[in-house]
């Protein structure tokens, strides 16, 4: 997402919402979110501490209707993560060339409606823990 925030339409309904911990960032979803995917890459497990839970949306359905405090990591080559500047919440993955942008599931407000789909790069995962709820598995995000 570049640095200019979509404006919301009065006619565009909310699908979503949420912030971080602090409330400092607050964004909304007016279009279809997708199920979470769990991802249990080592750039995930190191930037939240354990494996990820994201929903994506396109990006022109995301509004930041308070984004101050939102700071970007380029975090590798080909994505950058957004999270606040002043809490630390984590709150977006973004591709660099994807239309997409995935958000943290634990940032939206209950309830989101949402199920999991899916876990991802399971071979990075955690050896802390078991994969266990029967949802399907892939070694990589393909």
């Amino acid at each position: 997402m570049t640095n200019n925030t979509h404006q919301r339409a009065e006619n565009e309904s909310i699908v979503a919402a949420g912030h971080c911990l602090c409330k400092s960032v607050q964004f909304e979803v007016n279009g279809p979110l997708r199920p979470v995917i769990y991802c249990h890459c080592g750039m995930c497990r190191r930037s939240s501490g354990h494996f990820v839970a994201a929903t994506a949306c396109d990006r022109e359905h995301l509004h930041l209707k308070s984004a101050a405090s939102l700071q970007w990591y380029q975090s590798s080559p080909t994505a950058r993560r957004g999270f606040c500047k002043i809490c630390g919440s984590q709150l977006f993955w973004e591709p660099v060339d994807g239309s997409h942008i995935s958000i943290m599931a634990g940032a939206l407000d209950v309830p989101t409606g949402l199920t999991a789909s899916e876990h991802i790069f399971v071979d990075d995962a955690g050896d802390y823990y078991e994969i266990s709820d029967g949802l399907p598995q892939k070694a990589g995000w393909e």
